[in-house]
């Protein structure tokens, strides 16, 4: 997975810290370091999905388009990976000296099944998790403050 995801997610539990937004993509970048243009492209990706609006002008940046309790983690992976499968099963099974000397092989590929079964798993689990249950793991006066104070 990508740092795009990464850094999405500490940008919408930031925006949200903040009281939603908007801030500059730029701001956002600076307090964690990051180039203003790579942190864009993660900003338009969830902007194209909904998570975060645009809003023009000089005080103008980002902000959050719907509450964390609304954002889950599938949603903000979604966002920055797409929704392409994880593994793509080849068939290799079929291939070499194993496929050579035997019969082809009947019915789905058990390799390709129980990866199947371990992926959507994995996608319950990102779907049932909000940023909102997220975020109050790690609210506290202090954390909220050193966001504000480097977004400032």
């Amino acid at each position: 997975m990508a740092k795009g995801v990464e850094w999405a997610l500490h940008t919408l539990l930031n925006l949200d810290m903040i009281g939603g937004g908007p801030v500059g993509s730029g701001q956002l970048a600076e307090a964690h370091g990051l180039s203003a243009s790579y942190l864009n492209k993660q900003l338009q990706q969830l902007a194209r999905a909904g998570l975060v609006v645009s809003v023009p002008g000089p005080r103008g940046g980002f902000r959050l388009a719907r509450p964390l309790e609304d954002i889950t983690l599938l949603d903000v992976v979604e966002a920055i990976e797409g929704s392409t499968k994880i593994f793509h099963c080849t068939e290799i099974r079929c291939g070499g000296r194993i496929g050579a000397l035997s019969p082809p092989p009947t019915g789905a590929c058990a390799v390709n099944a129980a990866m199947r079964r371990a992926e959507q798993a994995w996608y319950q689990a990102l779907a049932a998790q909000t940023l909102a249950e997220i975020r109050a793991e790690v609210d506290s006066p202090s954390v909220r403050q050193i966001v504000r104070s480097a977004l400032e």
